[in-house]
C-alpha cells in the first residue's frame, strides 16, 4: 500500500510515516519502480506500536535506542518491555533500561508536583 493508505491504517499522517523512517524507527520501505514507498502489513503494525509507545510517555531518542528490537514487540504485543514480573533477563524485554529510566523519572516528576500542590495547598488567598 501507498504511503498515505497505510498512515491510515496507523492512524497517523504520511508525513508521521516519513519522520520515523528518518529517526531509524521504521525500515526503509520498499520502493515501486516510480520511487514510491511501498508499505505492507508488517510496517503499519510496527507504526502503531511506535505510536503506542510514544503514547505512554516514550520519547522519540527512548525508541531509537532500542529501536532494533521493536519488531518483538509487533511479534508479540503483549511482550513486557518494562519491568519483569519474576526476575527475567532484560534481553528478552525491548528497551526494559529505558522504561525503568522513563518510570523513575515520572515517579520523580509525581513527586515534585505533589510538593507543589501540597504547598499551595497551605497557603490562603483572601480577597481584599
Amino acid at each position: 500500500m501507498r504511503i498515505g493508505d497505510a498512515a491510515a491504517a496507523a492512524g497517523t499522517t504520511p508525513r508521521a510515516l516519513r519522520f520515523y523512517e528518518e529517526r531509524g524507527l521504521l525500515p526503509p520501505p520498499r520502493r515501486t519502480a516510480t520511487g514510491q514507498r511501498e508499505y505492507g502489513p508488517d510496517e503499519v503494525a510496527r507504526v502503531r506500536v511506535v505510536r503506542e509507545l510514544l503514547a505512554l510517555g516514550l520519547t522519540v531518542e527512548d525508541l531509537r535506542s532500542f529501536a532494533d528490537r521493536i519488531g518483538l514487540l509487533v511479534e508479540n504485543p503483549r511482550r513486557r518491555c518494562g519491568p519483569p514480573d519474576s526476575g527475567g533477563p532484560d534481553s528478552d524485554r525491548p528497551g526494559a533500561g529505558v522504561v525503568d529510566r522513563r518510570i523513575a523519572a515520572l515517579d520523580a516528576e509525581i513527586d515534585r508536583l505533589s510538593r507543589l500542590r501540597a504547598g499551595l495547598a497551605l497557603r490562603t488567598y483572601e480577597r481584599p
